[in-house]
Parts: C-alpha cells; structure tokens; sequence
C-alpha cells in the first residue's frame, strides 16, 4: 500500500463468440443447472485469449469501472480502470484513469491518476517483478490493482460450481447476446482447492452470491459477485463487493505489448523501499 501511495495522486484508488440462437437457450429448461454449469466451467478452459468488462464496487476500494483484455500464452493483461485519486492532504478528489499492463512479469502503470512527478518526463512507470492471473499466494501487482481483479476472469467465472443452491432465473439478453441466467451461493467449505484459491482472492466472508449469464455456445456471457463484508482485520477493507465481469471477443487475436522502453521510468527502488 506504500507503493500505492507513492504512484497514484497522494493515496488510495478507489478505484463471445455468438449465440446458436434463441432455441439453444430456450433449451435450458430441459438441462438441469448443475450440468449448464458445468458446461461452461469446462468451454472456459479453453479461452486462450479475451476482451472484458468490469463494474461495481471492491471492499476499501469503491467504485470502479474497468475494459481489460488477456492472453494465456504468454500470459499478459491490459487494463484501463476508471479510480478516484486524493489531491494532496486536502482529501479533495479528482477522477482519474489508470492504465495498467502486465507483460513479461513486469507492471506498467500510466494514465492520468499517476503522480506527474514520478513519471519524469515519461509515461509509464514499471516495477517487477510483477505477476497477475495467477493464484492467491502468487500475484503482484503492488498494491495497485484490488485483489479481486487480480484473478483470470475465465477461472473466476466457474466458482459457481461449487453451490449447492443452484437456480435457473431466466433468460435474459447480454450484449446482444440471448443467454440463459443461473444464480446461486458459494460458501468456501464447500469449494475443492482450486476454487477455494479463487475464493481466497475476493477477500470476503461467506456467504458470496453469484450470477453467471450462459449464452447459446455454453460459454460464460457475463458473472455477478456479491457479498457483504471484507476479511481484513483492520477493517479498512469492510464494505460490500459487487462486481460484473462481462466477455467479448473470446479467442479473438490480440496483442499486448510493453511500452517503449524509452517511454518508461523504472520505480524498481521505491517499490523495493516501500
């Protein structure tokens, strides 16, 4: 959180493919909610690369808005999110937009919520090494991004596998997209170990909701996470978290690259220092 405040306007930031067609998702009747689920955990092991939509509110954080894309191999993400940055000691606040960039385990961060006078003339800082998609003990994003956004958005997608309440809503229309909408409750006695890694980065109590949105290909459309508190023992994090992640542009070619070198300042010592 040091390096946080060093990077960012004096503090904190608070912050697919197409349907078969309606009689695909009209069928989701006849499947029970278990085995649609399931269906979609396993498409979702085969995105190898992705477009995405966030929105909601992170616990200690706030509201955010977020566009990111990823690739698998290598593993790389971009993202712009829309924070709030403190103005000095006045705690006046201005919007600001981060933009951030993980490729070959480094962090670039740039955009207008960044400290003008650490960029130096630049228009990226970088620290390393950094490490984003990975599991609970293994990312590092120095604090700038919440944990919640720091999972692989195909895997956090499937934690609803492991309800034991799970209930078909309805249908509904996603960005354009007819899906067949699923609903229930995830609690982490009841998650194997790779789920309970996914579970361990959201950083809440039990029970957490979540909404996944199916779509004709049974693929994941878009998936809601909501619970009521933090587990941080300071209590700087308590508040709600709300999220909605929505794909496109699943397994579509995309290519994100590191910035010019020459466009880049290093905050190797005070990322070491803080």
């Amino acid at each position: 959180m040091a390096f946080v405040a060093v990077l960012l306007a004096g503090g904190s930031v608070a912050c697919g493919g197409g349907a078969k067609g309606d009689s695909a998702v009209a069928g989701r009747a006849e499947v029970s909610p278990a085995a649609a689920v399931a269906r979609a955990e396993k498409n979702a092991k085969d995105i190898t690369s992705l477009r995405y939509r966030i929105s909601g509110s992170v616990p200690g954080r706030g509201r955010l808005e977020a566009e990111a894309s990823m690739n698998t191999q290598p593993l790389a993400m971009s993202m712009k999110m829309t924070t709030a940055a403190e103005q000095g000691g006045n705690g006046n606040r201005r919007q600001g937009q981060l933009e951030i960039r993980f490729a070959g385990k480094v962090m670039y961060v740039g955009g207008s919520a960044v400290r003008p006078e650490k960029l130096k003339g630049k228009s990226w800082l970088s620290a390393a090494p950094a490490i984003w998609g990975r599991g609970a003990m293994d990312n590092q994003s120095y604090g700038v991004l919440p944990s919640q956004l720091q999972a692989n958005p195909t895997e956090q997608s499937t934690l609803l596998t492991g309800s034991k309440d799970l209930r078909l809503i309805g249908t509904e229309t996603v960005d354009g997209a007819k899906t067949a909408h699923y609903r229930g409750t995830v609690n982490n006695k009841d998650l194997n170990r790779e789920r309970l890694d996914q579970f361990t980065m959201l950083e809440v109590f039990d029970p957490l909701t979540m909404d996944l949105w199916i779509d004709g290909d049974d693929r994941t459309k878009q998936f809601r996470l909501r619970a009521e508190h933090s587990v941080l023992p300071d209590g700087t994090g308590d508040g709600p978290l709300d999220l909605t992640i929505t794909f496109h542009g699943i397994n579509q070619p995309m290519a994100i690259k590191a910035p010019p070198t020459s466009d880049v300042t290093p905050l190797a010592d005070d990322a070491q220092g803080g």
